[in-house]
């Protein structure tokens, strides 16, 4: 069974709502956003950072990072994704889906929404990112996902299968590197299988990579517990950052982990929308690909199954 809470008080924001079922909830924000503070099982660990010096902060014209998940416009630039999102947001409960609309930002012409449904029976979230154009002229963008999770956790991206020989002679996908990227950096390992992110509080230097992830799935362990996200790839679609769809940004506080819709050209009051699935895990991964391979890997293909068998039931 779902339950809608509204006007919660948490970590310093007011008037917040919480969407939970037996086993896990999220709080989402009304005084700013739209932006979904935490994630996790019910009174266990927020496995979304947010921050210390922000909590409970609104208002203003200055961009703040505060954590949790929010959603932006990429290619990446300054000012239009920097748009800051601290006004209160409308929402409506209809079908057991909440839907978290934003103000037409200024810097962008663009209105963002959250539409966010709980599996009555399941640790399972399906998050609909939606963007408007409001302007009078086309933009061209991408919808940003970006989970920002706590400090001391390890994310996880599947590799392409392995081939060799005349009949894998072409490239199975790009990888994305920022001027800052170091690949011997000791936070990254680069398996056979997966290639392994890890936040360091120890470390602050920045780093990221992009990925074209065709196996549309990453994940995210922290003490025992896992967040697993599902989402799409497009084989006819363009995105943006050399193609990537998904990407991984670490510094010294957090690990954003960070999916990516096709990069359009958006026509005035047109939208576009890019879905991300959430599942929870208790299970513990250890530091290997057998571990993921015995432990996650089945689990997330089972997640995928679910997700065909509920839109193969949708009416066309």
């Amino acid at each position: 069974m779902i339950k809608l809470e509204e006007n919660i008080d948490y970590m310093g924001w007011s008037n917040c709502l919480r969407l939970a079922n037996n086993e896990m909830e999220i709080i989402i924000a009304s005084a700013i956003g739209p932006r979904i503070l935490g994630v996790g099982f019910i009174d266990k660990q927020n496995l979304f950072y947010l921050s210390p010096d922000e909590k409970g902060k609104t208002g203003g014209k200055a961009w703040r990072i505060y954590g949790g998940h929010r959603l932006w416009l990429a290619p990446e630039v300054m000012p239009a994704t920097y748009a800051p999102d601290n006004e209160p947001v409308t929402y409506r409960y209809k079908y057991q889906t909440l839907t978290i609309t934003g103000q037409k930002e200024d810097a962008t012409g663009v209105v963002k929404e959250l539409e966010i449904s709980m599996s009555p029976d399941r640790n399972q979230v399906a998050v609909l990112h939606r963007l408007q154009n409001q302007n009078t002229s086309d933009v061209k963008l991408s919808p940003w996902a970006l989970s920002v999770l706590a400090p001391g956790g390890r994310a996880i991206i599947p590799q392409e299968p392995y081939g060799e020989g005349n009949d894998y002679l072409l490239p199975a996908r790009t990888i994305a590197l920022w001027p800052y990227t170091r690949m011997q950096d000791p936070r990254w390992v680069w398996g056979d299988k997966y290639i392994w992110a890890r936040q360091d509080p120890s470390i602050s230097s920045e780093q990221k990579i992009g990925i074209l992830n065709k196996q549309g799935w990453a994940a995210y362990c922290l003490n025992d517990e896992t967040f697993i996200k599902l989402f799409t790839f497009d084989a006819s679609a363009a995105y943006p950052d050399y193609g990537s769809n998904n990407e991984i940004y670490i510094n010294g506080n957090f690990l954003e982990l960070e999916t990516l819709g096709p990069l359009l050209n958006i026509r005035p009051g047109g939208i576009t929308e890019h879905r991300e699935y959430w599942f929870l895990d208790k299970e513990k991964i250890s530091t290997s690909e057998a571990s993921v391979d015995l432990v996650l890997l089945p689990k997330v293909l089972s997640f995928r199954k679910q997700i065909e068998a509920i839109h193969d039931k949708r009416p066309s």
